[in-house]
């Protein structure tokens, strides 16, 4: 078992101060938490501090080169890693009795971090193999891309953004909301005049307190539920309950000796696991999926077998839709792009 992986991170922005920091859950060490030094390679195991919030003691910020330049960093059998990136300004992080390592956070506006440019991939490097992405299910910012080279086989790739992606997703959504009347442009953070960052609709609506998008869904919802009123619903789980069938019965989308589904409303949607998202046991889990992530395209009101008939090219035609996750797949160098919480659903032809 290879006790070290190195990585390779090179510096493709303008900066000349873009700054590196890899995390996560050390496997060989009981799964201590871990953060690598700036000298990109030597673990530090923090001890449990007294207070909430205490300083990180150890120098952990890993200065990358110049444009175009490439730094290696090893990191340890690591579980839940992130390899966070910031551009200008270093992150802050601190420690929680445990220990625990506080992130950084785009929903805390009393963060240290509110009002610095950085993002993350995720990654879990275990048992000779390694698993990583990278996410759009919270924010969207800088451009990052992966690469993984085997000894044996086809390289593979994670394209991320286009030069211009950030910003098309930035202008999209503000003319969406001269379109819609909606609250699509309050998804942009801007610091001293500087777009940072794009939330997603769903910690968008958290951090406002459920002030935004208030019933935006209700009538595609009423569609829907309108449709499967009269006839049945059929969703193949793609487990072992194969395919489901349902009707809406009682103002609920019932599927027989499974469970039901109650009209979710706007927030429900975009998070995934809210309201009648809740519960994932046994066929309820996959069955929940399926459903909001129809709804976050959305084409559950289209005659499919969900979701195997479906195809992306359907997707986001619907007016009402997830135009944030929309934006964020055009966006994207290959069309992909993981925008909600179940946005790797797909009968085949991908995400």
């Amino acid at each position: 078992m290879a006790p070290t992986l190195d990585i390779e991170i090179q510096n493709r922005t303008q900066s000349n101060q873009v700054i590196a920091y890899v995390t996560g859950r050390a496997l060989e060490h009981g799964n201590h938490v871990c953060f690598i030094q700036a000298d990109g390679k030597t673990p530090y195991f923090p001890e449990s501090p007294s207070q909430i919030c205490s300083p990180v003691p150890k120098d952990c910020a890993i200065k990358l080169g110049a444009p175009g330049t490439s730094t290696t960093v090893t990191i340890p059998q690591l579980a839940g890693g992130r390899i966070w990136f910031s551009i200008d300004k270093e992150l802050t992080f601190f420690l929680n009795p445990g220990p625990a390592i506080v992130e950084p956070s785009i929903s805390n506006a009393s963060d240290p971090n509110i009002n610095v440019l950085w993002d993350f991939c995720e990654f879990t490097f275990a048992n000779n193999q390694i698993y990583a992405n990278i996410s759009y299910v919270d924010f969207v910012s800088l451009s990052v891309a992966l690469t993984l080279i085997p000894q044996d086989g086809t390289p593979q790739k994670v394209l991320g953004l286009r030069a211009n992606g950030f910003a098309h997703i930035c202008t999209g959504l503000e003319d969406q909301s001269l379109i819609d009347a909606n609250n699509w442009h309050k998804l942009v953070f801007e610091s001293n005049r500087e777009k940072l960052r794009c939330l997603s609709p769903n910690n968008a609506i958290v951090i406002s307190g459920g002030n935004l998008f208030k019933g935006y869904y209700d009538p595609y919802v009423y569609e829907v539920w309108g449709k499967y009123n009269r006839t049945h619903l059929e969703v193949d789980t793609q487990a072992q309950w194969s395919k489901l069938m349902a009707k809406v019965a009682s103002n609920k989308l019932e599927f027989p000796d499974i469970g039901s589904f109650a009209k979710p409303p706007t927030q429900d949607i975009f998070s995934c696991s809210t309201g009648p998202f809740v519960s994932n046991v046994g066929a309820l889990g996959p069955l929940t999926a399926r459903i909001s992530a129809a709804l976050n395209r959305p084409t559950l009101h289209n005659e499919y077998v969900h979701p195997n008939d479906e195809k992306v090219s359907d997707y986001y035609k619907h007016p009402i839709t997830n135009h944030y996750a929309r934006l964020v797949h055009e966006a994207n160098l290959d069309g992909r792009g993981y925008a909600f919480p179940y946005d790797d659903v797909s009968g085949g032809e991908g995400c």
